[in-house]
């Protein structure tokens, strides 16, 4: 049997040592057990948070919170995409020209 949070937390300790997927660069974040989105500057500053949840979920011992990690992403033309923690914009792969030109997706 596989375990998914060993594999979670590689992913996260991976993203936070080199946030863009290779090849190509890519802008990456992190996906959350209740749908949200987290940059990588809070997987980093929240990593011992994430890692107690993450465990604690897969192993059924631990209710949902948010905190748990179940994926990496890339975030490819999403450009109204922001951190649900910092709420910090997150970088997308091909929608930066597009946020930069639109007055509407500019931050005020």
């Amino acid at each position: 049997m596989t375990n998914h949070a060993a594999i979670s937390l590689a992913a996260v300790k991976s993203t936070i040592r080199q946030p863009y997927a290779w090849p190509g660069g890519y802008p990456l974040f992190a996906i959350m057990d209740d749908g949200g989105s987290l940059c990588v500057e809070c997987l980093k500053s929240e990593f011992a948070l994430i890692a107690r949840s993450t465990i604690q979920s897969h192993n059924h011992s631990w209710p949902v919170d948010g905190w748990s990690a179940h994926g990496i992403a890339v975030n490819w033309e999403d450009a109204t995409l922001y951190c649900d923690h910092c709420n910090q914009r997150i970088e997308s792969a091909y929608a930066e020209e597009d946020a930069a030109a639109s007055p509407k997706l500019r931050a005020s």
